[in-house]
């Protein structure tokens, strides 16, 4: 037992002087090519087999023949071992060239495609990952260009909007100011008009900027759906008889949500003006509240004939205002763009999808908790 003990004791030494050499070589050598670093473990491997094995033969006091015997089996095994490290060196190499080759697309503005042939486990899930975040940086491109879209239409429609009230602002003033104008006091009534509709669009914009900054500030509270669509209702009552168009609210059930009374208010305004405007004289807009699983959905259908399909996923982007038919003259097509950064701040989402005769908007909202 003392024997094995012993020839233990001088194998470990020889070994671990072998694998204290390949450490520091490692160290050395840890930026160079991975097929170094196998080259170093695969000689180290065969060493310290090496150095332990002769240790043990020099204690043991073996002949010359069987030293020669041990010493050319261990340098077999060391070159069958270091021809194996190179070629897995080389192949791994190879695939890892050939994915940084691929990986380069990202620079240009490209989509990653993986590199055909095997590949090691870790590779290939690099190689995933890699294609992964390409299709998410492609859609993310997609969506910074319809963004930056959305903002040169909304600078161009802005800039068209506000010229017309502008100038008939400048004109008004000048005939006052000449003293031409016939009915002063029609004047000041038209100015005012102007005047609010400038500061509701400067205010449209002004939430807009805050919704995008997510600086919108909530005062949310429980109340029910159903004397938020009543007292949205009413705030549009007017406008609905002055368009011939009739307003139903029968399908609404009190159902409670928690929600910021005032923004969400505006939004059912926003959506019940966007109908109204769109629906024919005689036509009707319809709203209805429902309890769905753990929702609350807040829908407006209207009669304006629907939206064409391709629209449809823009209809809440800013700017958009759809066909020349469907633009209001006063629109800066920010309502609908407005409705949903409201909706999405209080964890809700907006939908739009067309129905017979018209359009339905959605405003799913969570359900409060009992």
């Amino acid at each position: 037992m003392k024997d094995v003990l012993l020839i233990a004791l001088y194998a470990f030494l020889g070994a671990a002087a072998a694998g204290l050499l390949g450490a520091v070589a490692l160290r050395a050598l840890r930026h160079r090519s991975v097929a170094v670093s196998l080259t170093v473990v695969a000689v180290v491997s065969v060493t310290a087999m090496l150095a332990g094995t002769l240790a043990v033969a020099w204690a043991m006091f073996l002949s010359s023949h069987d030293l020669t015997v041990v010493t050319t089996v261990c340098a077999m095994a060391a070159v069958v071992s270091l021809a194996t490290a190179l070629l897995l060196g080389r192949w791994v190499v190879a695939r890892s060239n050939a994915l940084t080759q691929a990986a380069r697309s990202f620079g240009e503005g490209g989509s990653f495609a993986a590199p055909g042939g095997s590949a090691t486990a870790e590779l290939a899930a690099l190689g995933r990952e890699l294609a992964a975040t390409s299709e998410k940086l492609a859609r993310s491109r997609e969506r910074e260009q319809a963004l930056e879209a959305s903002r040169r239409e909304l600078v161009a429609w802005i800039s068209h909007d506000l010229r017309t009230p502008l100038a008939g602002l400048r004109a008004m003033s000048e005939a006052l100011e000449d003293g031409v104008a016939e009915d002063p006091q029609r004047y000041f009534r038209q100015i005012r008009t102007e005047v609010d509709r400038l500061n509701s669009m400067v205010g449209d914009l002004f939430e807009l900027s805050r919704i995008h900054a997510g600086a919108l500030p909530l005062s949310i509270g429980r109340m029910s759906v159903y004397d938020l669509v009543g007292d949205a209702l009413a705030g549009v009552g007017p406008l609905a008889r002055e368009h011939g168009v009739r307003l139903v609210g029968d399908a609404v059930e009190a159902l409670p949500v928690e929600v910021d009374g005032k923004e969400m208010t505006r939004v059912l305004g926003n959506l019940l003006v966007n109908a109204i405007r769109r629906t024919p004289a005689d036509g009707t807009v319809a709203v209805a509240a429902q309890r769905e699983a753990d929702t609350v959905v807040v829908s407006v259908t209207d009669g304006c004939g629907g939206i064409p399909e391709e629209d449809l996923p823009r209809v809440f982007d800013t700017g958009w205002r759809g066909t020349e038919a469907r633009t209001p003259p006063a629109g800066a097509g920010l309502g609908l763009a407005i409705v949903r950064g409201i909706v999405e701040a209080h964890a809700g989402r907006a939908t739009v999808r067309n129905v017979p005769g018209g359009c339905r908007f959605d405003i799913v909202l969570p359900a409060a908790r009992a």
